[in-house]
């Protein structure tokens, strides 16, 4: 089990999903007379944990000539990872990934929460207020990303940042020209899952027909079978037949085409992004009924051309495509009747 190599980048991702949170955070200082701003900085923000940059601000205090600004500051770094047992999935249930064109079943991901601490610190108490007002009505009190955790397989999941506690340190103590911190803390939870590794051999791809036979009786020969394939609902190989004649208006059914001889009657084509079923044929003629399979209605003009949706089409279905089905019975009346009570045919 252990020893194949994977690395989905995972806390990674929920790292930077967290920090971009926190990115766009200004603070503004403005004159007392008038509500023009004076000045305003956007936030800078890193990894790590805010002790460091303040013993760094402490040990070179030339930081805050005018060529740089140090404070404010947010910083932010993970703290803790716990199994969440509340969100947890059987462990041998498996879900459907596609990779390109190829279905792959992987085991549920395992759900963790990652604990993060946000800290922020500044020389004015206005201004870790800016910060904290530009905080806290975002969480209420989780705030949800939708993440990207495993792009090979389009494996998207909502997590949630939850907000947990806020505490904050303002320290008098000291002389004159002791430099003030005020520091403040909010704790996270992120809500995230972790996947194993990718299988490397195909678990099947699209179910090309279904197949389910009908008896009377637990031991009766099959009397009806009934099948089911895949028919799709849009054009895959662009095989243009004919081409429109005149303008097709919204609302209009009837359709002038070049040449009818390769259109029949129940079948459907497609004029651009719209889907119709073809009513009526006389000549050149063609009776439609419009915006099939939930396609939405749309003017045409002369020269679009005009795919018919046929039995080439169902065979190019992608997995994870919108299709719908073609159905089929039939019975059988040349097999023999079981009678249990005998244990012989009849």
């Amino acid at each position: 089990m252990f020893g194949t190599y994977f690395y989905h980048e995972i806390i990674r991702k929920i790292v930077i999903a967290f920090g971009t949170m926190f990115n766009n955070i200004e603070v503004r200082h403005k004159a007392d007379d008038n509500n023009d701003t004076l000045s305003s900085l956007k936030v800078p923000i890193a990894y790590g944990p805010i002790q460091k940059f303040l013993a760094r601000i402490e040990q070179q205090p030339d930081f805050d000539k005018n060529v740089a600004i140090t404070l404010p500051r947010l910083s932010f770094e993970i703290i803790s990872y716990q199994y969440d047992p509340s969100r947890k999935i059987a462990p041998i249930t498996k879900f459907c990934a596609v990779e390109g064109n190829t279905i792959k079943k992987m085991f549920m991901p395992v759900p963790y929460n990652i604990g993060f601490r946000l800290s922020f610190a500044a020389k004015l108490q206005d201004d870790v207020l800016q910060i904290l007002e530009q905080i806290l009505p975002v969480f209420a009190p989780c705030f949800t990303l939708t993440v990207n955790l495993i792009p090979e397989i389009n494996e998207k999941r909502d997590i949630p940042f939850c907000l947990n506690d806020i505490s904050f340190k303002d320290d008098y103590e000291g002389d004159f020209s002791t430099r003030r911190f005020i520091v403040y803390e909010i704790t996270f939870t992120a809500k995230t899952y972790f996947y194993n590794e990718l299988p490397t051999d195909e678990a099947g791809g699209l179910i090309k027909k279904v197949q389910v036979d009908y008896s009377a009786g637990i031991r009766a020969p099959r009397e009806v079978r009934y099948t089911v394939t895949p028919a799709a609902t849009k054009d895959y190989n662009d095989d243009e037949t004919t081409n429109i004649t005149a303008t097709l208006e919204k609302g209009k059914t009837l359709m002038k085409v070049a040449s009818s001889a390769s259109l029949q009657l129940r079948t459907f084509i497609q004029v651009n992004d719209e889907v119709m079923r073809i009513e009526g044929i006389s000549n050149t003629d063609i009776i439609v009924a419009r915006a099939q399979y939930g396609t939405t209605e749309a003017e045409h003009y002369n020269g679009d051309k005009v795919n018919i949706i046929n039995t080439a089409d169902d065979n190019l279905i992608q997995p994870m495509d919108d299709f719908g089905f073609n159905e089929d019975t039939e019975f059988f009346t040349d097999f023999k009747t079981y009678s249990p009570s005998q244990g012989i045919d009849v």
